[in-house]
């Protein structure tokens, strides 16, 4: 019987249970192109590190943006709704049908919601006296 116990390392438990449910749910996607992870860096001028950017996964005709940052210092340059953009156009090229996204941000929720984002759900008091909330949107053709 295996064990139980907790760890305090969990970034290197989540490749492992990242990996059995990718392999588990292989069953649940076939006839739909295989999943695939997107990167987007944001970079600081005359630097390779990056400092921001976006994370997500397309899978079963849905790009899920998982992570997105920028940092204060470039905040309101357009870069989020740029690399949002550039994210659907690219799930878009892959079939992608939907993308979905979530925030805890109230800034970032009126943005997505400009951007073409519906609010398909909220968890109440997470944290207590905020909200967590859930956006869908469409990717039609590009025009």
């Amino acid at each position: 019987m295996p064990r139980i116990t907790f760890i305090e390392d969990a970034a290197a438990l989540q490749p492992v249970l990242r990996k059995g449910l990718r392999e588990f749910n292989k069953t649940l996607f076939v006839g739909h192109p295989p999943g695939r992870d997107l990167a987007i860096a944001l970079r600081e001028p005359g630097s390779d590190e990056p400092v921001g950017g976006l994370c997500g996964r397309m899978n079963g005709g849905w790009l899920a943006i998982e992570l997105i940052f920028v940092p204060e210092a470039f905040r309101g340059m357009g870069l989020a709704t740029q690399l949002i953009a550039m994210a659907e156009e690219e799930a878009r090229d892959e079939g992608c049908h939907s993308a979905w996204i979530d925030t805890l941000n109230p800034k970032a929720l009126t943005l997505y919601q400009k951007l073409g984002y519906e609010l398909f759900g909220e968890l109440k008091d997470y944290p207590v006296g905020g909200s967590r909330f859930f956006l869908q949107k469409k990717l039609g053709p590009m025009t």
